[in-house]
This record gives C-alpha cells, sequence and structure tokens, in this order.
C-alpha cells in the first residue's frame, strides 16, 4: 500500500530562521496522526508545505504519489481547516457550506446540516460576527463533512467550549470509523485526543523528534517513584527525562525498554512504575529546561509553561 504522504529531508528556512529541518516521514492510509509540539515548533509550517500554500528550501515532498504545488489532483483531495481561517466580510455562514460543497467533490450535505445542528451554528450569520468559538465550529463542519482522504485540523478547536469539543471528537471518531482517511490533528490539547490519536509526530524546533505508534510510545515512557536510592537504580537502565525529589523520595520520567523484566526489577526495588501519558510524554521531551535535579515547584511552573 502506497503512502498519502512521503516526505523526505523537508527543510524551510525564513533568512536566519529554520523554521523545518531535515525533516522525513510519511503518513499512511486511514490512520489519525497527532501533529505535536510547542508553540514554533515548525507544525504549522509543515501542514503549509504539504498543501502546498509555501515552497520549501530544500527536500521532497510526495502527496498521493505526485507533488502537490499547482495540482489539481491532489489539491481536491486535502483539506486544510486551521484557526486562524478568513473569510471574505459578507460572507454568510450557509454561504460557507454552499461553497465547500462546490469545492470537495465528497461533499456531504445531509452530515453537514446534522453538524450545524450539534454545534449550534447559526446558519444566517455573517462569518465575521461570528465568536472565536463559532468560527471554530465552522471550520470543523467544513473539516468533517468534506471528507477528503487526507484531512488537516491545525487548533480549529480553539475557542470551543468542552462540550463542543467533544462534540468534534466523538463526531470525527464516528464518521472516521465509518469513512476511514488519513486525518492529522495538530494540537495542543494532548490529553483530550491522546485517545484519538494512533500515531505521534513531534517536532522541536523544527526537528522531527518522534514519530511512533501510539501505543508502543506509552510503553517506553515511564513514572518512577520510590525511594531515592532505589530510583537511582532503576532509572540506569533508561534515559531520564525528568525528577521530582520530595524528602527521601523521588519521581523520575524515565524513557527505555520497559517490558515484563523491567517490571518485575521495579517491584523487586521497591519502585512503583506507571505509564506517562501522552502529554507528559511530550512535555517531557520538548522542555529542555527540566534536568534531573529539578525540584517540586520548578517542574510544576515548567509544565505548565510547556503545555500553552
Amino acid at each position: 500500500m502506497s503512502p498519502v504522504v512521503t516526505v523526505t529531508d523537508l527543510t524551510k528556512r525564513y533568512g536566519d530562521v529554520t523554521a523545518l529541518d531535515r525533516v522525513s516521514f510519511t503518513l499512511a492510509e486511514n490512520r489519525i496522526y497527532g501533529l505535536l509540539g510547542r508553540n514554533g515548533a515548525g507544525k504549522t509550517t509543515l501542514m503549509q508545505l504539504l498543501t502546498a500554500q509555501i515552497f520549501a528550501t530544500s527536500g521532497e515532498i510526495s502527496v498521493f504519489g505526485e507533488h502537490p504545488y499547482e495540482n489539481e489532483r491532489v489539491l481536491s483531495r486535502i483539506s486544510f481547516i486551521k484557526e486562524s481561517q478568513t473569510y471574505p466580510s459578507n460572507l454568510r455562514v450557509k454561504h460557507a457550506l454552499r461553497a465547500a460543497a462546490l469545492v470537495y467533490p465528497n461533499w456531504d450535505e445531509e452530515y453537514a446540516q446534522q453538524l450545524v445542528e450539534d454545534l449550534r451554528l447559526p446558519r444566517e450569520r455573517n462569518v465575521r460576527k461570528l465568536s472565536r468559538g463559532m468560527l471554530s465550529a465552522l471550520g470543523i463542519v467544513i473539516g468533517l463533512a468534506a471528507r477528503t482522504p487526507l484531512t488537516f485540523f491545525d487548533e480549529p478547536y480553539l475557542g470551543l467550549d468542552a462540550v463542543a469539543r467533544q462534540i468534534f471528537y466523538d463526531r470525527l471518531l464516528a464518521d472516521f470509523t465509518e469513512q476511514p482517511r488519513t486525518i492529522v490533528l495538530s494540537t495542543h490539547l494532548i490529553d483530550e485526543v491522546s485517545d484519538l490519536i494512533e500515531h505521534v509526530l513531534l517536532i522541536d524546533q523544527g526537528r522531527l523528534l518522534l514519530d511512533s505508534e501510539t501505543d508502543a510510545l506509552r510503553g517506553q515512557v515511564v513514572t518512577a517513584s520510590g525511594p531515592v536510592a532505589a530510583v537511582d537504580e532503576f532509572v540506569r537502565s533508561g534515559t531520564e527525562l525528568h525528577r521530582v525529589r520530595l524528602g527521601g523520595t523521588a519521581r523520575a520520567t524515565v524513557r527505555g525498554d520497559f517490558g515484563a523484566a523491567e517490571h518485575e526489577r521495579a517491584r523487586a526495588l521497591g519502585v512503583d512504575l506507571v505509564a506517562s501519558s501522552l502529554q507528559d510524554i511530550v512535555v517531557r521531551l520538548t522542555t529542555s529546561s527540566n534536568g534531573p535535579a529539578a525540584d517540586a515547584g520548578s517542574a510544576v511552573a515548567a509544565d505548565k509553561e510547556a503545555v500553552r
């Protein structure tokens, strides 16, 4: 089966700034990917390159086996829904949906109208007068109802309340089950979407840090808690990403190969092991200021900054 997207040594520079640095990966058919990373990591730049909105400095891009630039065969099969989407000043919601129906060959009008009802989107309102949340809801309707074989969501849920975001997650999963396609979610709300994501692409400072199946990744990073000496002994078998010390006990985030033998060794040392959440993994791998000697106060502050 041919990949939907193949990226090889992709680099994008803006003057002296390198937004992407020799990034390589593939996207397979009918998978949900999480494109994760901190603000300014290069996520939006990558999606703009894949959707032919900007040109690469160097490297190769193949989408559906072809170069995407000025290629109608490719671009008609892609939708890119972003938080900063702009619309003409006189456009109403119903007009935006009508335009989307003309652009996307797989548009499902009945499904779109159901999503409009679910998200309580006012059809007659001028798009420029929508709240931030309602503008996000419009993007979600278009992104889901378009049913393009390759769909990018770049933080489209900002401004939505918790109920509306959950509706989006539920509808996305249900529709993906019935109408499989390749979906890329770029988000900072990692805990909320972690159950949706099948494969993680983690970018930091323009470089690809992770390209991994989500389930495999969760098994590779654990939190080890126990007496300081016991934790010290245990972490020798992996790479320590972060540590908090409270009196005579320590809690360390460790990356390594944690099979049955390592779990047994932890029990023998009196160390408790818990699989780290996807959000915690992303925070630890992209927060370079968190060293092994971090205390509890500085660690909490760093965590809050890293997930903004």
